[in-house]
């Protein structure tokens, strides 16, 4: 028997050496010394057609196949971007019930965004990326960056927010932090996918000015400068094609402005197609429903389109090559790290951020921090200060490695000498509301002060995939209740958990509200932090919060969700802040907005130049002081005006921002750096960017609203 079996293992390294050397090919897509170009243009050549077209389609439902033959492994993917979800089965949506799978939970995106720091962005990225790579993930499906154009969509929980420059900034490093541990990430949805509403079949309509100026710029960031190796298409179309077989979006901007050179992944189930798909330049099909893998669009119909001669060999072989590419920067990279996954050091990044993306919006009373000392009894007040967020959301639900709720966080912070006392408040059963909300009451009676904590989940029509809210009001009464409640205590402070913004009609007789999103496995603790001013709180809206839903611009002009076959970004460029400044309307809390327990002193602007030629660059500075007493966080944003506009432009744009810390009294200078690229448009008749000679302002705040000094300057 052992002599047969070294017989048979002589057979199997004859045929090996066999199949390698007499096609008179060296297998430099394993040499090391080889540029990945080299090493893949050689993998290619020893491709079967049958072996190409299987690198253009899934295998199972978050994975493709590789080439056995020559050992190049499966291309794996898991769905993000708030942690890693749990395990698949290969072939249904189920779980596997795996017990290894539970994650970290890192915070919304939203909350992410609402930290207005790069560096946390990197941090987020590097170890929710060290997770992946732990679980044998090649490719993360995440961040998502589609613009905030309304406060309904049931999504906006996983994106950056309204600006395209905030969105931008935050993003590249996100990326740039995933990709460190050999993961490629997926930026998505390309693009326009604004809503859930009818997103399988509605089409978007929209100004190349809009497309450009507001709705591309974080998706080129994300190619150009965060070097993102994978791009998700959207299941929407755009200008009537659908994203995923849209060559004006997936080949002319993508692939030849931009120069990107990883892949385009479908959305799961959104090839309708194959000639059309494969021609527009998607690469990957995944997830196409009621269909066997082999029988996918890109699958063996391309393989017969190509056998046939309707579709050139050409096509196919830049689809393999560029999976290819992305399988030899990850699952073939030797040098990736190993990743971890579940530790204690994620889950310290995870409460970081969650801290510093909390935003106070109102403290009339300084009721916060809260007076330790002096209190005697709490009471804590909403399903929200229990129940479980980690959950839910559609494809971004996690199976967390634990979740500390609210509640807990406060038991676990606040003395024993405090009694804490919880009342649920309101449930999603109306039925039960009227006894709930008189026990709250009850409780908000005899209590020194309450502590709201409310808001949004993530069941569908909330903050969740797959459909949009109905409105803009708190579910299941809450705003009753709190209403109820301010009758019978002043002390209120409002918590409220969500990643959409939200009415606040019983805002007047409101002391104190935080904004704190869905802040991951670590929230509890980080809000009992915030509460108790263990942490200042330094978080800023990356969207503007309106009074009422009819103030947002796609509502104000009736284009969203549609007529239920089109779209039409009606608005255009004017999203978000932009709308409010033209409209010279309040909102409820404008873009950029959050109070601190400190206080912050803004200088005069210095210019070393108040003149800008088309080569040249100016630098700004302003000094920024902390005037309170203890240590706390400002974000310096600068905004450009143009005085007397040639052309049709927002009152002013976000183009830089610095976070810094100062201890109680200190002072800094903070420099920015002012390009004639942050003064172009995009000109609908010039097809590309311009500037106009002109005055401009600069303008610094710490909000778009609040505005502390202005310079400026002549471009000719």
């Amino acid at each position: 028997m052992k002599s047969k079996s070294i017989l048979v293992t002589a057979i199997l390294l004859y045929c090996l050496y066999f199949q390698v050397f007499s096609q008179k090919v060296l297998p430099i897509y394993l040499d090391k010394n080889q540029t990945i170009d080299a090493r893949v243009e050689n993998a290619l050549s020893l491709l079967t057609l049958e072996e190409k077209i299987a690198l253009c389609h899934a295998q199972s439902k978050f994975s493709v196949a590789g080439v056995p033959r020559l050992g190049i492994p499966s291309m794996w993917m898991s769905d993000g971007p708030h942690g890693i979800r749990a395990e698949i089965n290969w072939g249904s949506w189920d779980y596997s019930n795996w017990t290894s799978d539970s994650c970290t939970a890192f915070p919304s995106l939203t909350c992410l965004a609402a930290t207005w720091n790069p560096e946390l962005a990197y941090q987020h990225g590097v170890a929710i990326g060290e997770e992946a790579r732990c679980r044998d993930k090649d490719i993360l499906l995440a961040p998502g960056v589609n613009i905030y154009r309304s406060p309904l969509n049931g999504r906006n929980f996983e994106y950056l927010g309204e600006d395209p420059l905030l969105s931008s900034v935050m993003v590249v490093p996100y990326i740039k932090g995933v990709q460190s541990n050999g993961v490629a990430a997926c930026v998505k949805h390309y693009m326009a996918n604004n809503q859930e509403t009818l997103r399988g079949s509605i089409n978007v309509e929209m100004s190349d000015r809009a497309l450009y100026e507001m709705y591309l710029p974080a998706f080129k960031a994300a190619v150009m400068e965060g070097q993102v190796m994978s791009v998700m298409g959207a299941y929407n179309k755009f200008r009537g094609s659908w994203c995923c077989e849209n060559p004006f979006l997936l080949t002319k901007i993508l692939k030849e402005d931009w120069g990107f050179k990883g892949i385009v992944i479908s959305d799961w189930n959104a090839v309708h197609s194959t000639n059309a798909t494969a021609l527009a330049g998607l690469d990957v099909e995944m997830g196409t429903d009621n269909k066997e893998f082999s029988a996918y669009f890109l699958a063996s119909p391309f393989l017969k389109e190509i056998q046939n001669g309707s579709i050139d060999i050409k096509v196919l072989d830049d689809k393999a090559r560029r999976v290819l590419r992305t399988i030899f920067l990850t699952g073939m990279n030797s040098e990736r790290p190993f990743g971890s996954f579940g530790t204690k050091e994620h889950a310290e990044v995870s409460r970081k951020i969650a801290e510093e993306g909390i935003v106070l919006l109102k403290n009339s009373q300084q009721l916060l921090p809260l007076n330790i000392s002096s209190l005697k009894s709490v009471a804590v007040i909403g399903d929200n200060a229990t129940r479980k967020q980690i959950v839910g959301g559609g494809s971004s639900e996690l199976k967390a490695k634990y979740e500390i709720s609210p509640l807990q966080g406060l038991k676990t912070r606040l003395p024993s000498t405090i009694e804490i006392h919880y009342s649920q408040g309101y449930s999603k059963k109306i039925a039960d509301n009227i006894q709930l909300n008189k026990e709250a009451v009850e409780l908000a009676a005899k209590s020194d002060i309450v502590l709201f904590i409310g808001g949004l989940n993530k069941e569908e029509g909330q903050d969740c995939e797959g459909a949009d809210r109905k409105d803009m009001k708190l579910p299941y009464g809450q705003d009753e209740l709190i209403a109820e409640i301010q009758k019978v205590n002043t002390n209120v402070v409002v918590v409220l958990l969500s990643g959409n913004a939200v009415e606040m009609p019983w805002i007047a007789g409101i002391t104190s509200i935080l904004q704190v999103w869905y802040p991951g496995l670590e929230g509890g603790n980080a809000i009992a932090r915030v509460l108790c001013g263990d942490v200042n709180p330094s978080g800023k809206l990356p969207f503007t919060f309106p009074v009422r839903l009819e103030q947002n611009p796609a509502h104000a002009l009736n284009s969203f969700p549609g007529d239920g076959v089109n779209v039409t970004y009606k608005e255009d460029i004017y999203v978000g802040y932009r709308w409010f400044e033209k409209q010279k309307t309040e909102a409820l809390f404008p873009f950029g907005f959050g109070l601190s327990y400190t206080s912050f002193a803004f200088g005069k602007i210095q210019a070393d130049n108040t003149n800008l030629s088309s080569t040249g660059k100016i630098n700004v500075s302003i000094s920024v002081k902390n005037t309170g007493k203890i240590e706390g966080s400002e974000v310096v944003q600068l905004y450009i005006s143009a005085v007397k506009p040639i052309e049709e432009r927002p009152i002013k744009e976000l183009k830089a921002f610095k976070k810094v810390k100062l201890a109680a009294g200190e002072e800094k200078i903070v420099n920015f750096e002012v390009s004639p690229e942050d003064l172009k448009v995009y000109s609908e008749k010039e097809k590309g960017w311009v500037i106009f000679p002109s005055k401009y302002k600069i303008m610094i705040g710490n909000s778009s609203r609040d505005i502390f000094d202005a310079v400026t300057l002549s471009y000719k």
